[in-house]
């Protein structure tokens, strides 16, 4: 179902951190406090920085810069950061391919190759799985003057074209471009503002179904909401583009102002579907047929409301298999007739066991259905046409990644098994004889230090008791005696399990005898639906409640100290790490709150607040606002506290999470904090979210890795010119 949403050995003892140099010892700018007071059902609450949401203000424009100008200042003169960045950078060079994205259409197989003197990827094909490669597009070739990558990348079904999102600075909103293989020309029409460039082919390839944002500016209020669903084809004018799917066009269907209405074909391409798409799990879906896109009027049906908890879909011959979760906190797999859908009457095909069911997916004959424990996925295969299901024998244990090539026209599927202490081998998989053979497209590296991680897998006590999943990775011959650094991090939201990965960065950290803990809070799906429901919304206390509970764990049995703990948190897992040092500031020495949500209150007045609501609240429920209260870390930032070191990140061509989100929240907390650390924040001109460029990327991290060890005592980051203090 396609939907679419704004997702060496360290020494015994370590050093104090020490102060940098004079030319950061003033501290960073002042920023001006000019409150206004709001009254929520009752409740004032006063907002110091309000002026800093105008983003296109002369004067905040010059306020962010500023900060962003000092706090580059401030890391540039730690030791150890370019030490960082030439690590992520060697490891990187040790995997001499990567391949990713990996389709088939016809006999020809489209893949993103990255080479390590390349900062972002281009696309490739073949023709057949291992034939000569041909280079179809480079995105650093496609416009010298600016900063280009590509984001989704759509062929058409018979492979004759390739629908192309490019992506300009990090931003996530991109520009849809159609390549003609055969001559490597573009076609004259040009889309902006498709979230991530995601389109849906119709099945001669005429055409394509896409949602584009009304705005092509990330901050613009109202770019996210009341969009349309439209139909493109090929040698027409974008200005003609047909709106098909709209609140305005189809008034009587329901449809809010933040949901997204998307269109796409099932997997047969017999069916259209159409997903009123938000944060909410529970999918809203319409059907339609082909057909009816030519005509004025869709007569839609509806497949499952957002009562019929159901998370995903698949659609298999004549039926189609549902992963419910209603009265089944760990999920079951119902089966309904494609015809005549009814999720109320629908045949439970695979019942509710101890697993949790994390995916639903089919290729041309097949089911396909991972379980988790928690931390480690099987899958399971069901074949419609002798009703029998069967194991997947996946090679190992940890994260299962199945992609199908083409789940239109073939079986075959590309997969491998994450874990968190090894890189992955990728495997092809032939459901009819549950046979894997390492793929062509496999990329092996050996990783110094790879050998000596021991990972352990816990259960530690809540605050209420509830025994919450802790994963823990460091090197062999660790001395618990609270000396070590510990790198903390948690996300917990949209039910968004902590499943294991191989991460070269967190490897660059492990070699430095850094302990790796990633949390699992309530929040996330790790212990199914009930879980997930447990740090949502009023719960959401839950959340960070269960990431203090795990650093009480480390400082108690001695795997690190508060001098040397750090947290992070990064997007939505910003509510967890925020309020997790303004609960208990004791506890951390450096904390990172990374392109965060931290003014939970004011999420809404954000471009892609509204389509969170579902998730954490709106302000406009007396309950939920008293609930959005609690999660708002700037709001429970107290004058006079002694905080911990803070950098705090934010991306101004971020369509997520609007800059002045993490901006507010490291105003209140240099003004506030009274431990004499320092407070940061840093502006990323060249990025978003997040963004694909590997040099942009290397540099962020090392500076968010940086900073958090200059403060947790580690003693390859601590400036050596200057007193302790």
């Amino acid at each position: 179902m396609k939907t679419a949403f704004l997702f060496l050995m360290l020494p015994e003892l370590l050093a104090a951190p020490v102060a940098l140099a004079q030319t950061t010892s003033a501290g960073p700018p002042a920023t001006p406090q000019r409150p206004v007071t709001d009254v929520y059902f009752g409740k004032k609450v006063v907002d110091n920085y309000r002026w800093l949401e105008d983003v296109n203000s002369p004067e905040v424009k010059t306020c962010f810069q500023a900060q962003a100008d000092y706090t580059k200042r401030t890391l540039d003169q730690l030791p150890g950061r370019d030490s960082l960045i030439k690590t992520f950078e060697a490891y990187d060079k040790l995997l001499t391919v990567r391949y990713g994205q990996v389709k088939k259409r016809g006999s020809r197989y489209f893949y993103r190759k990255t080479l390590p003197s390349e900062t972002v990827g281009k696309l490739y094909v073949r023709e057949g799985k291992t034939g000569p490669e041909k280079l179809l597009f480079d995105p650093t070739a496609y416009d010298k003057t600016k900063t280009y990558s590509m984001t989704a990348y759509t062929p058409s079904p018979d492979g004759q074209q390739v629908a192309l999102g490019l992506q300009e600075g990090g931003a996530e909103l991109s520009t849809v471009r159609v390549l003609n293989v055969a001559t490597r020309a573009f076609r004259p029409e040009s889309i902006s503002a498709v979230f991530g460039g995601d389109i849906s082919w119709l099945p001669d390839g005429s055409g394509f179904l896409y949602t584009p944002n009304n705005s092509t500016d990330p901050k613009d209020p109202k770019g996210n909401l009341d969009t349309k669903a439209r139909l493109h084809r090929l040698g027409t004018a974008v200005a003609t583009d047909r709106e098909l799917w709209s609140r305005a066009k189809n008034p009587d269907m329901g449809m809010r102002p933040d949901q997204y209405p998307i269109m796409a074909f099932t997997n047969d391409q017999t069916l259209v579907y159409g997903v009123l798409a938000s944060v909410d799990r529970r999918a809203d879906v319409w059907l339609t047929t082909p057909a009816d896109l030519a005509k004025p009027i869709i007569a839609w049906k509806h497949l499952v409301t957002p009562t019929d908890s159901v998370y995903d879909f698949a659609k298999l011959g004549s039926n189609i298999y549902l992963h419910s979760v209603k009265g089944a906190p760990k999920g079951r797999i119902l089966v309904t007739d494609a015809a005549r859908p009814s999720p109320a009457n629908a045949t439970v095909l695979l019942p509710e066991g101890t697993g949790n069911i994390t995916r639903l997916l089919a290729t041309k004959d097949y089911v396909f259905v991972v379980l988790s424990d928690g931390i480690n996925e099987k899958v399971r295969q069901y074949d419609p046409r002798t009703q029998q299901w069967a194991n997947v024998p996946m090679p190992g244990t940890g994260t299962a990644g199945l992609e199908p090539y083409n789940a239109t026209t073939s079986n075959e599927i590309f997969t491998y098994v994450s874990t968190w202490s090894r890189p992955e081998t990728v495997y092809d998989y032939t459901p009819e004889s549950r046979k894997m053979v390492v793929s062509p497209f496999d990329m092996q590296a050996r990783y110094p230090g790879t050998d000596d991680l021991v990972v352990e897998e816990l259960e530690v006590p809540g605050h209420d008791g509830v025994l919450v999943p802790l994963s823990l990775i460091y090197k062999k011959g660790l001395r618990k005696d609270g000396n070590a650094v510990c790198f903390m991090t948690g996300y917990a939201a949209y039910g968004i399990s902590a499943t294991p990965y191989f991460s070269r960065r967190n490897l660059a950290l492990l070699n430095q005898g850094v302990i790796l803990a990633e949390t699992h809070p309530r929040g996330g799906s790790e212990k199914g639906q009930a879980w997930y429901r447990a740090g949502y919304q009023t719960t959401k206390p839950n959340t960070w409640k269960d990431f203090i509970s795990c650093g009480e764990y480390l400082v108690k049995n001695k795997y690190t100290s508060p001098q040397h703990l750090i947290g992070e948190g990064t997007s939505a897992g910003g509510i967890l790490i925020g309020r997790a040092i303004t609960e208990r500031p004791d506890l951390f020495a450096a904390a990172i709150s990374n392109v965060s949500c931290s003014n939970a209150l004011r999420m809404e007045n954000s471009p892609n607040g509204p389509v969170n609501t579902p998730e954490f609240g709106t302000v406009k429920d007396s309950v939920q606002c008293m609930g959005l209260y609690e999660m708002d870390a700037f709001q429970h930032v107290k004058p006079g506290t002694k905080y911990p070191a803070v950098l705090c990140v934010g991306g101004m061509n971020d369509p997520r999470v609007i800059v002045w989100q993490p901006g507010k929240f490291a105003a209140a907390l240099q003004a506030a904090s009274t431990s004499g650390k320092p407070v940061l924040l840093q502006v990323n001109y060249d990025n978003g979210h997040f963004t694909e460029d590997k040099k942009v990327t290397f540099r962020n991290f090392a500076n968010m890795y940086a900073f958090a060890l200059w403060q947790a005592g580690h003693p390859n980051f601590q400036p050596k010119s200057v007193a302790a203090k």
